[in-house]
């Protein structure tokens, strides 16, 4: 191809540019008319200023009536189908040349019908479409485009696929929505939805609620003409309309880094509000919710302490209900462990020592068993114990239990009487010693201390961080929850406060206490609290799990969670396990620190939010 130049220079064929060529000897005796004028030009002299000015095109001053609004309008013409078979549903609108800069994908639009109903929809892709049948593709237009100072628009389309959510319509009790039964007309002007009444009611929004962040779009609040300007995102937190989410099971899944534990704290922070109250099954009286933590890293004690808030954010927090500063009612309940020693400089809370009575395994075998037991060997060990509680009592220690292992007459006499196998019973012994310094330990039993444990608007902490054995570490977490969800689901309880008081059950690191490990152990806990998760609504019981594995979560479990609040995850397989739309899933590994995705089918469209920027209460360590 040959070099175009640069297009700014032209030079006749005679190299003088802008004049006339000399014509040719073959032409030089043609008179023809042209000819004729041509001469008579030559010696007529220069033009006058009045002939120029006669030449020249009249000028009118020429401005639009009206004043734009809106973004755009509705296209049809590659059809405008709303369908029952979202493959089928074709919604396109054309944005003016003005308004382009200001779309994004994500944002929410109002297309009205003529009868005053709306159709909110969401922008879902967007689109430079040829305006004219033009090649661009050239090198011409290439060049010309790199010399030139701006982009010109106007000789393309700008197309915004629209993905139709909801027909808003008003009725005696306000704004409603319904299911999108109707088309918009063909050049209906779309618009961006600014209203907080009709994004909230577009997508499903509770007015009230438990306050999680702020409804975003790519990262940025999305912002109305109300004041505050912002959109607060909350889950259903009474029994109007079906049971409070609480009670249905979250999970907060991110990973590190991400900001999980201070949204996590900033949530549970509204759950300890002192207006938030549940009735009690069978009494005419609400209680406050008590919420208990496991925290393997230690970090949730800390909610005792204030945080270092503004006034300014602090006269915030008040205008828009968001509770905030630290919960007085904060206890650390620390697990005496042989070798573990407990320092509490980063927090204030008061801090009770307790201890794992070896009786709470009578009821639950499996907390000695390990991973190792197969089907056989743990029912030997349930008959090892029933054993051991009739000839000890319910005050067996672990050491008395030791010592009864080491019984060799005992071991031969259920050899012989055919109920435990000679190596049945040395496996358990082998498994049952693997728990020095765990049970019965120089500390108040736990079961000694429930009135202190779970107690209306209280918040009691279960540090772990102290403990380096990751089998104590386990079996101290797992045995208070299986006492709470054993309590909650019985008809019989051991602990009436247990059973009466709202519970919300909080797990940091889920995964290494849910996984659905194919043992025993990880049957006998998983299937427990799959039963505690089922019962939550009745039982006024909620798990509040987090975690940056949500794959390793068994999936029984997994399955009874209905709201998901996923931070920033870059594992694939992590992305995949929590099971959110698509288009959300994409967004999940470029979400920076506090950017949120919610997916709860029971509460709202799924959506993206912005978390507060700052802990509601202490966070992080000096």
């Amino acid at each position: 191809m040959s070099d175009l130049g640069d297009f700014t220079e032209f030079e006749g064929d005679d190299g003088r540019e802008g004049e006339r060529s000399e014509p040719s000897e073959g032409a030089s005796g043609d008179e023809g008319p042209a000819s004729q004028r041509s001469a008579a030009d030559a010696t007529d002299g220069p033009t006058s200023d009045d002939d120029t000015q006669a030449d020249d095109f009249e000028e009118f001053a020429v401005e639009a009536t009206g004043q734009d609004h809106g973004l755009g309008v509705l296209s049809a013409s590659e059809g405008l189908t709303i369908s029952e078979d979202e493959m089928e549903t074709c919604l396109r609108a054309y944005v003016t040349v003005g308004n382009r800069s200001d779309v994004r994908i994500g944002k929410y639009l109002l297309a009205p019908y003529p009868d005053g109903e709306r159709l909110f929809c969401r922008i879902t892709g967007l689109e430079y479409a040829q305006e004219f049948r033009a090649d661009d593709a050239t090198e011409i237009h290439a060049r010309r485009a790199m010399r030139s100072g701006g982009i010109d628009e106007q000789d393309f389309k700008f197309m915004a696929e629209l993905e139709p959510v909801a027909v808003l319509y008003q009725d005696e009790d306000g704004l409603k929505r319904r299911m999108t039964d109707r088309v918009p007309k063909p050049e209906t002007v779309v618009r961006q939805a600014t209203d907080k009444n009709e994004i909230k009611t577009g997508l499903k929004i509770p007015e009230d609620g438990v306050f999680l962040g702020h409804l975003s779009v790519g990262g940025e609040k999305v912002r109305t003409a109300a004041e505050p300007p912002t959109i607060d995102y909350r889950l259903k937190d009474d029994y109007s309309e079906g049971d409070p989410l609480v009670f249905r099971h979250t999970l907060v899944a991110g990973g590190t880094g991400s900001g999980k534990t201070h949204a996590s704290k900033n949530v549970l922070r509204q759950y300890l509000a002192d207006e938030r109250t549940y009735p009690v099954e069978g009494e005419n009286r609400e209680a406050a919710p008590c919420v208990v933590m496991f925290d393997p890293q230690d970090e949730y004690s800390q909610m005792h302490d204030d945080g270092d808030l503004s006034q300014e954010f602090a006269r915030r927090c008040e205008r828009e209900g968001i509770a905030y500063g630290g919960h007085e009612q904060t206890t650390a309940f620390v697990p005496k462990v042989e070798g573990a020693d407990y320092s509490a400089s980063h927090h204030r809370a008061e801090q009770v020592e307790f201890t794992i009575p070896f009786t709470m395994v009578y009821d639950n075998p499996w907390l000695i068993a390990g991973s190792q037991l197969n089907d056989n060997q743990y029912n030997a060990l349930q008959f090892l114990l029933d054993r051991f509680r009739r000839e000890y009592g319910r005050g067996g220690t672990y050491d008395q239990f030791r010592t009864f292992l080491d019984d060799p007459v005992l071991k031969e006499e259920l050899d012989e009487q055919g109920r435990v196998h000679e190596a049945t019973f040395d496996a358990i012994k082998r498994r049952a010693y693997g728990f020095d310094g765990i049970f019965d330990q120089d500390a108040r039993p736990i079961t000694d201390l429930v009135d202190q444990f779970v107690r209306p608007g209280q918040l009691s902490c279960v540090p772990t961080y102290h403990v380096n054995n990751s089998r104590s570490k386990t079996t101290v977490v797992l045995a208070l929850a299986s006492m709470l969800v054993d309590e909650k689901l019985s008809n019989n309880p051991n602990f009436q406060r247990i059973k009466d008081t709202p519970l919300v059950v909080g797990m940091d690191e889920a995964h290494n206490f849910l996984t659905g490990a194919d043992n025993v152990q990880a049957r006998q806990v998983i299937g427990k609290f799959t039963e505690a998760a089922k019962q939550g609504r009745k039982e006024r019981l909620g798990l509040f799990l987090i975690t940056q594995d949500p794959q390793d979560i068994a999936d029984p479990v997994f399955k009874q969670i209905n709201s998901t609040v996923v931070l920033n995850l870059g594992d694939e397989d992590a992305i995949s396990a929590v099971n959110i739309p698509t288009n959300l899933e994409s967004k999940v590994p470029y979400m920076e620190k506090g950017q949120m995705v919610v997916y709860s089918p029971d509460n709202s469209e799924p959506v993206e939010i912005q978390g507060l920027p700052y802990c509601l209460t202490r966070h992080g360590r000096d």
